[in-house]
């Protein structure tokens, strides 16, 4: 079987973001840059069901410009067996990126695919559904734990009430929460032995998708300060605060 795993580089999450005097986005000029958290789980599962002998091979996929090879070359560091890189500068949007990986997908013909929920820069929980439904896949989203057995997932998902398992036929998308495993540490004889791993390199017009931007950014701010705690003398002044100036009782 074979699985494929698409990753995002985004701004490492330990990063204290920054708006640009322009407001047209986000600072990321001598940022360190990662593999988004979500896909560096699902790459994990991925590695755990071929070293169950449940997959034969890993493929890991990244769109955007050439300093994703770095992601990618992580990604083949925790196992992964090789990588595609769908290059392009344009900015891509989560119908463009679910475009171009289900054209990947039609080139590779996988069994499953697994991808983070969401990317930690946009939150947008979008790219995994949307390409779903352009493969024609089912799909199980926000996965905390998954079997593969007899041509059938079974993913457990956390819910507003608990907990719901269900089964979807192969091929299909799964989308990974935090919950679904721990990731590896990458030693440094993976990180030299992923160098020597295949990397292929397309562009958008090899796979016939077409990426222009459908949405347009008018305006990014950061969010408001939060203003200073106060100290009260006892209880009664507390209760008169909470409730002639917050009127929250």
């Amino acid at each position: 079987m074979k699985i494929i795993v698409p990753v995002k580089r985004v701004v490492d999450y330990n990063v204290k973001v920054r708006v640009k005097s322009d407001q047209s986005g986000v600072d990321i000029a001598n940022v360190k840059m990662s593999m988004n958290p979500f896909d560096e789980i699902a790459v994990e599962e991925a590695v755990r069901l071929r070293e169950k002998g449940v997959a034969t091979e890993v493929i890991v996929v990244s769109c955007g410009l050439p300093s994703c090879q770095e992601t990618l070359r992580t990604a083949m560091a925790i196992g992964a067996d090789r990588a595609i890189l769908v290059e392009t500068s344009v900015e891509l949007q989560p119908l463009a990126v679910a475009k171009l990986l289900k054209a990947v997908v039609d080139r590779e013909e996988p069994q499953l695919i697994i991808l983070g929920k969401q990317a930690i820069d946009d939150d947008a929980n979008q790219t995994g559904q949307m390409l779903a439904a352009l493969a024609g896949m089912g799909q199980a989203a926000f996965a905390s734990a998954v079997e593969v057995a007899d041509g059938t997932a079974t993913v457990t998902r956390e819910i507003d009430g608990g907990f719901e398992t269900i089964a979807v036929k192969l091929p299909a998308v799964i989308t990974a929460d935090l919950r679904l495993n721990e990731p590896r540490y990458v030693t440094l004889p993976n990180i030299m032995k992923a160098k020597k791993k295949q990397l292929d390199v397309l562009k958008p017009e090899e796979l016939g998708v077409e990426v222009t931007p459908r949405l347009k950014t008018l305006k990014v701010t950061p969010p408001p300060a939060r203003k200073a705690g106060i100290k009260v003398a006892d209880v009664a002044a507390l209760v008169e605060k909470l409730r002639n100036e917050a009127k929250v009782i």
